[in-house]
């Protein structure tokens, strides 16, 4: 059982296999949070709860003989403004008479076999969990807070979410909805993701000072900027040892996620939307549910938690026949040609592609209305068959009589000016009064949050999808969120609409990806900029990043995997010099590299020479052979890319059992009397044997473990290795 709960003494624990949860009801009613950490037997750990009043710190009197205490240090299941707690509220609510009150007391509890779900949002799921309702209510006002726990034990995963229930008779303002999380000790550091077009998810690490530390997007994206996804941890931890806390934001849009530390030296991390133009009217008799929160903590470092993280996504939160299924090796044509293409020349590039061994023919950015370049065309989901030479069944037909399966490139979220759909609906876009909208990439977006928009978009791309025989579809979102104005809503409500934005666009979602179940989605903005727990639940991969250079991809993809995946990682071989870096790599090193994601190619086929196309045939046999190993076994960062003593980036993925591994290597930089380095590889099996790559030598995995393996030196720049590591029969 991983939710025991004491009656008598109002207490609630969570347990999964190596964590412990708990809070508490005091005697003022307040839920308070009273540990998270290692698991330990069940135990009322309420011993440390601060039980003495400050000054300039409120209390609650509640008659003659009682002790104060103040609410100010007092650690929280959940926060709110206005009641005496002056650090970061989790939720900000403005009554009906304009005051900004919320004081919340116990009233109830329930237990669920299976994961909760939640209405219009993504969430993890399974019946491989149990759930956790507990009601509290305002001491004044009849509103109710639901928080909601989810706890799988296998992986060491609780999800939070909260629901907020207006039964006052009268409309009521939400300025402010979060999850919030509170600790004893304040010492620690926050790690977080952040980045910028074509160089996403960079790791970054601070200690957490007296105040708060935020990260966060107002662009209505998750955004390349920062990624929804933050870890608290101790000092000293690394990614074997210590202390970590991961929080996960299942959501695609604005968020924030924040560490505050108090004067009295403990942490509060809260997470979710992000409340800057966020005002969400919460009518008589309704609700609002905030995003979910996915939080994994480990006392064996960053590691463990990230194994986790990978566990439960792959297999409860990704959806559909896809994410278990092995991905097709694809070839994109967008670095190969741009918007310079017709039928004749994608047609020639899936026949050269389909001799080495390439399943899946990918037509990017260009196929459709008036697109010769990105000025027009965004909104218009029509095939331009002068530009197809005829109709798309044709080309469709024409790349699977090659053998391959055949991919699609939309954008839904965007318009162009210069389109049919804008000139007849100018008002789908997002503009405020008066004002000339603001262009990013020549175009628009539409307002997701109207259910009209969506039908529209919905039914030009499912008129598209059921005209070919299309397996693949990049779903891209090249710009955020400016001149945000919806004119289906009134002006009081004009701050729902970057939440309303993304409620729309996860409709839009649900419906397309249920009604076209067959279907491979892979979530892209303009590469990472919206790689999120929310869109993984409806596509289960994403475009990791518009950078293909496989050096710079060493570091995008180290900041990836801490919370995400490699089956969910898209990584391509793509042309040297590299488009975006002018770097020139070895085609063995470019595929290495994108071993470690869903491996495809982004370039000219039809410009490779035979010995190119041979290494690429090669590469995608060696992909294959080792497909099982590296989408779904465990993930070690061994060696990161930042390390300035280190010149190798080394990687591991092993199996559950320690029977098989693969090993890749990349020196991503040279020095001048540089020789070998040694690295110290994980999960092996200490009393057996192990031969590399099938060599005659034997090596004991307890002293791969512990003396470590050399990486091979190789006298040119950026070469690459893989150490394929099998038990010795």
């Amino acid at each position: 059982m991983s939710i025991i709960i004491n009656e008598e003494k109002k207490l609630f624990t969570l347990q999964t296999n190596s964590t412990s949860y708990q809070m508490k009801v005091d005697d003022l009613g307040l839920l308070l949070h009273t540990y998270y950490g290692k698991k330990i037997p069940v135990a009322d750990m309420s011993y440390n709860l601060n039980d003495y009043y400050l000054s300039f710190s409120p209390y609650d009197f509640i008659g003659e003989g009682w002790k104060p205490h103040s609410v100010d240090i007092l650690p929280q299941e959940i926060s709110t403004f206005g009641n005496g707690d002056f650090r970061e509220s989790a939720i900000n609510l403005r009554q009906a008479d304009g005051s900004l009150g919320l004081e919340l007391r116990y009233d109830s509890y329930t237990v669920e076999k299976g994961k909760y779900s939640l209405e219009g949002l993504p969430s993890f799921y399974g019946d491989n969990a149990e759930t956790l309702i507990v009601t509290l209510k305002d001491k004044i006002y009849d509103i109710y807070v639901h928080l909601y726990y989810g706890v799988f034990e296998e992986y060491d995963l609780i999800t939070r979410a909260v629901k907020i229930e207006n039964k006052t008779g009268e409309s009521i303002h939400l300025e402010k909805a979060m999850i919030s999380l509170d600790f004893f000790n304040g010492d620690y550091d926050l790690v977080t993701f952040h980045g910028k077009h074509m160089k996403e998810r960079m790791l970054q690490r601070n200690s957490i000072f007296y105040g708060t530390t935020s990260v966060g997007s107002t662009r209505g994206a998750s955004s390349h900027m920062q990624n929804p996804f933050a870890i608290l941890c101790d000092k000293e931890a690394n990614e074997e040892y210590g202390n970590v806390y991961g929080f996960g934001l299942v959501y695609s849009g604005s968020f924030l996620i924040s560490a505050s530390k108090s004067h009295f030296k403990d942490t509060r991390v809260n997470v979710g939307i992000n409340p800057e133009n966020f005002n969400y009217e919460v009518e008589a008799g309704g609700s609002f549910t905030t995003p979910e929160v996915a939080m994994v903590y480990s006392s064996e470092g960053f590691g463990k938690m990230s194994r986790c993280y990978h566990k439960a996504i792959r297999n409860n939160l990704c959806r559909g026949k896809c994410k278990t299924a092995r991905r097709p090796v694809l070839i994109n044509n967008w670095e190969g040609t741009y918007f310079d293409f017709n039928a004749d020349k994608l047609v020639s590039m899936a026949e050269d592609a389909s001799k080495i061994g390439i399943e899946l023919f990918v037509m990017d950015d260009g196929w459709f209305g008036k697109r010769d370049d990105d000025h027009s065309g965004l909104g218009d989901w029509k095939p331009n068959e002068r530009k197809l030479q005829g109709t798309l069944k044709k080309l469709a037909d024409r790349i699977n009589n090659t053998g391959m399966k055949f991919g699609i490139w939309f954008e839904p979220e965007c318009i162009s000016e210069d389109s049919d759909l804008y000139r007849e609906h100018p008002d789908y876009a997002f503009k405020m009064p008066n004002r000339k909208p603001s262009e990013s990439r020549n175009q628009l977006i539409v307002d997701m949050s109207r259910k009209e928009v969506r039908d529209n978009i919905y039914n030009q791309l499912e008129k598209v999808l059921n005209s070919a025989n299309i397996s693949y579809v990049k779903w891209d979102f090249n710009r955020h969120i400016s001149d945000l104005y919806s004119v289906a809503l009134p002006k009081d409500k004009q701050g729902e609409v970057f939440h309303r934005y993304i409620l729309g666009l996860y409709e839009l979602l649900e419906r397309i990806t249920t009604n076209f179940p067959d279907v491979l989605f892979e979530s892209c903005s303009g590469g990472g900029g919206r790689f999120d727990m929310g869109m993984l639940y409806y596509m289960p991969q994403v475009w990791t990043s518009d950078n293909t250079d496989p050096i710079d991809r060493l570091d995008i993809q180290y900041g990836t995997s801490f919370a995400y995946p490699v089956s969910t990682m898209g990584a391509h071989v793509s042309a040297s010099p590299n488009h975006g870096t002018a770097r020139v790599t070895p085609l063995k090193t470019r595929g290495i590299v994108a071993y470690f994601g869903t491996y495809g190619v982004e370039l000219d086929i039809n410009k490779m020479s035979d010995e190119e196309k041979t290494e690429i045939q090669r590469q995608i046999l060696e992909f294959k052979k080792h497909y099982d190993l590296i989408q779904y076994g465990e993930y070690f960062r061994l060696q990161g890319p930042f390390d300035e003593t280190k010149y190798y980036t080394v990687w591991e993925v092993a199996k559950e059992d320690g029977s098989e591994a693969i090993v890749a290597s990349v020196r991503n930089r040279n020095e001048a009397g540089l020789v070998h380095e040694i690295v110290k590889l994980k999960n092996l099996i200490p009393d057996k044997f192990y031969r590399i790559n099938g060599g005659e030598q034997l090596y004991l995995g307890g002293a791969l473990m512990e003396h470590g393996l050399k990486m091979e030196y190789d006298f040119f720049e950026y070469p690459a290795r893989l150490y394929h590591i099998t038990l010795s029969e």
